[in-house]
């Protein structure tokens, strides 16, 4: 950091990055009113869109018009590079890495190299990419605390909702005794509309019209995504030091509107469910369909919006409910945690 300066890297550029950097536009100047210091981002790396290199800040709006108009940074700015993602986190000058590059579910790579780079250079990092939380945290955590410098994730779980940072700042000196919750919007989105008679087809296709949807949503369907998550919340919250394969996974592609229907005479409802605590011990983790009663507040959890109960020893269980969040609260869960690290830069 110099002359007043803070200097972020991005990588990966999607929906989740341009809309961070409209937010970086727009707070500039409560940022530097708060913190006296100017964000700027001296480079943008993406494996499609081209790289961006400025050490005196890149102009964002210039970038994003460019994808507007090109899908692609315009080859002809000064600014404009050929390197790689890895080159970035390893070579490029910057303060903060932030990791937004899209999720590798079954390895977390090379989000993990990633931010293990930026670390190793005593660089702070951010990620809103789950893969690293869930395949690596423990030795991830342990190398940015032997470095003296910040990790912060908060956008894995639950988009910009704070729930490591609830922890972290409000629930001191509380143990976790268990998290239950239900995380994939997909999922929960998906058997609700067979409820209403579409078939799993129809059901897809309209939440990839809505956005939602992946093109590709069998990771969610098949419950990976939500075993990711559970895996993230064990390992930040219990030290439970495990991946997703340490999941009892069960996702909801054999759920059948039959099913639906008796569960529905009974007074219940079908979700996917995230079950993780501690036993003597052992680790249990889960993410399965289970029926539970309409009069719970799980079963209340509609379309895209999600929750977790996080029960402790001291506050008993507090609940968080993340209600059909949009681009822009995925965002500001990454822009929560560049104000984080402004903050607490001054206690290192």
């Amino acid at each position: 950091m110099k002359d007043n300066k803070i200097k972020i890297a991005i990588l990966g550029f999607g929906n989740v990055g341009k809309a961070f950097a409209k937010l970086l536009i727009e707070k500039e100047e409560e940022i530097f009113d708060k913190f006296s210091l100017k964000v700027v981002v001296s480079a943008i790396s993406t494996k499609s869109k081209g790289c961006l290199i400025n050490e005196n800040g890149i102009d964002l709006e210039g970038a994003l018009g460019d994808l507007e108009k090109f899908n692609h940074f315009d080859e002809k700015r000064c600014d404009y590079n050929e390197m790689s993602s890895m080159d970035v986190a390893e070579n490029a000058d910057y303060d903060i890495l932030f990791e937004l590059t899209p999720l590798k579910i079954f390895s977390g790579q090379p989000a993990i190299d990633h931010i293990s780079s930026a670390l190793k250079r005593k660089k702070h990092a951010v990620s809103a990419n789950k893969g690293p939380i869930a395949w690596a945290y423990k030795p991830l955590k342990e190398l940015s605390k032997k470095n003296n410098v910040l990790f912060y994730y908060e956008t894995t779980v639950m988009d910009g909702t704070p729930v490591f940072n609830l922890v972290d700042e409000t629930l001191k000196f509380c143990k976790i005794l268990k998290i239950e919750g239900i995380l994939n919007t997909t999922t929960n989105f998906v058997l609700e509309e067979i409820a209403k008679g579409k078939s799993y087809d129809e059901a897809i296709a309209e939440g990839k019209r809505r956005g939602f949807v992946e093109e590709d949503p069998a990771m969610d369907i098949e419950g990976w995504d939500a075993a990711a998550k559970t895996a993230a919340l064990l390992n930040v919250l219990m030290n439970a030091d495990i991946t997703p394969y340490d999941v009892d996974r069960k996702g909801i592609e054999d759920v059948t509107l039959e099913q639906i229907k008796e569960a529905e005479s009974r007074g219940n409802v079908i979700k996917l469910l995230c079950y993780g605590k501690i036993e003597d011990g052992k680790v249990i983790a889960r993410v399965q369909p289970e029926e539970i009663s309409k009069n719970s507040l799980l079963s209340n959890i509609n379309g895209t919006t999600s929750i977790v109960s996080i029960t402790t020893d001291l506050m008993a269980t507090v609940s968080i409910i993340e209600h059909e969040p949009e681009i822009e609260q995925t965002a500001y869960g990454v822009f929560s945690d560049l104000i984080r690290v402004l903050s607490n830069m001054k206690y290192l």
